[in-house]
């Protein structure tokens, strides 16, 4: 039987107001950032198990026993308070257990957690993703900015190897594709850097207690992965050794 990938975020609505003349009108859309990562995952032999934003911020795990039906859990662009703020805890008041706590305790008895960059995690646009203010951060190989972290570069910069010896970059040959931004955090002592970007880690990695996790700073789908970066060769392959080294 395959082991579970449970894969949180990397979705959200739009709705466009268009004015033409005296009239107006607005429409909706619903969009995820899958086609990708989704199908490196599974490609990988793991079983892929999505949970869009408005579907984690109820049925993201609250006990130890459900969370730890994965063999790893990645959060991409999704902010903390859609875990911290359950939809009773907002409207009724009620109390729930703190899954960022959770996520923490799981990884410290042995689960793997993989942060994927965007406008919502690492802190993001205008501070909203806010990890660095939960349980979360204590067992991350980076330590998060209390400010927005976004680096954004329309021009494109590409990521540098800075450990070919390790066995998440096997296979990983020549030049990387140019990402468009990615969020910016500081190493902690004693994490491992794998690849750097602008002077800033771009991969790294962290063992806490019987767990390890780690961080990848850009997007994993657009606008940050442009569509180079997301049809580039190595792509499948990184994302694989990054789960494969996670997981253990």
């Amino acid at each position: 039987m395959a082991k579970k990938v449970l894969f949180a975020g990397e979705s959200w609505t739009a709705t466009v107001t268009e004015v033409k003349g005296f009239n107006a009108f607005s429409a909706s859309k619903y969009e995820t950032g899958l086609g990708w990562i989704d199908k490196a995952i599974e490609k990988a032999g793991y079983e892929f198990v999505y949970m869009p934003n408005h579907i984690a911020a109820d049925h993201f795990p609250y006990t130890m026993e459900e969370l730890k039906e994965y063999a790893c859990v990645v959060l991409s662009d999704i902010g903390a308070d859609t875990l911290l703020i359950p939809t009773e805890t907002f409207s009724a008041g009620k109390r729930f257990p703190n899954r960022c706590q959770l996520l923490k305790d799981y990884v410290l008895q042995g689960g793997g957690l993989l942060m994927i960059g965007g406008y919502m995690t690492f802190n993001g646009i205008g501070g909203q993703g806010k990890w660095w203010a939960t349980p979360v951060q204590d067992v991350l190989p980076v330590q998060l900015l209390t400010c927005d972290d976004r680096m954004e570069h329309c021009e494109g910069v590409s990521a540098e190897s800075v450990n070919n010896d390790h066995p998440v970059l096997k296979g990983i040959q020549g030049e990387w594709p140019p990402v468009l931004g990615y969020n910016k955090s500081t190493l902690k002592e004693g994490a491992e850097l794998v690849a750097a970007i602008c002077g800033d880690p771009f991969i790294a990695f962290g063992n806490y207690g019987k767990g390890r996790t780690g961080v990848f700073s850009s997007d994993c789908s657009p606008h940050w992965a442009p569509k180079e970066f997301c049809d580039w060769e190595g792509y499948d392959r990184l994302f694989k050794n990054i789960i494969d080294y996670i997981v253990r």
